[in-house]
């Protein structure tokens, strides 16, 4: 944790105590340091144990839970089927990285506002572009997103068939139970 981050502890009674400002806050108080990009960290206040995600999991669910969903239930599924799969790790890095690209995009499109309309009318100004932006690329954009997904479902399968190989390549060596051997000094009759 670096020096600026804020430290908030979390007691028994499940309050949320932050150490910079000296008062308790709440969940939506978490969420506004998240949309500030202020670095925090949650702990629990008896253990010293890092909490962090497990609040940002808890404002994930509230947020999910009201207004409109940004998981469908399949994706949820999917990604809970990765838990304890070989794979998860990957995973994680894989949704992190997309998600990362999408937040840069989306500074750009920012910072583009902003330099066009100046800072006081870039809410609007932003809305207005987003709109714009969507009502004419929605189609190409559609496109360019589903040519990403297929790209991006091409190079994790490569990466699960080099995992693969590799994994066999490490083992040939090994005898296995049931397992025929392979002489590869003994000539085929036929």
């Amino acid at each position: 944790m670096t020096e600026q981050s804020r430290l908030v502890k979390k007691y028994p009674n499940r309050r949320l105590y932050d150490t910079k400002t000296s008062a308790y806050i709440t969940l939506a108080d978490i969420k506004e340091l998240v949309l500030r990009f202020e670095d925090f960290k949650v702990v629990d206040a008896k253990s010293g144990e890092d909490l962090t995600r497990s609040i940002l999991l808890q404002i994930i669910l509230e947020e999910e839970s009201g207004g409109v969903p940004l998981f469908s239930s399949e994706l949820l599924s999917q990604i809970i089927r990765y838990y304890g799969n070989a794979m998860q790790a990957m995973l994680g890095k894989y949704l992190e990285n997309n998600i990362k690209a999408f937040a840069d995009v989306q500074q750009k499109l920012q910072e583009q506002s902003r330099s066009i309309y100046g800072e006081a009318n870039q809410v609007q100004a932003q809305a207005d572009l987003w709109a714009q932006f969507l009502n004419f690329q929605g189609p190409a954009m559609q496109s360019m997103m589903s040519a990403y997904v297929d790209q991006s479902k091409k190079m994790f399968q490569q990466m699960q068939d080099q995992l693969q190989n590799q994994t066999r390549n490490m083992f040939t060596g090994f005898q296995f139970p049931g397992a025929q051997p392979e002489d590869k000094n003994t000539e085929k009759t036929g």
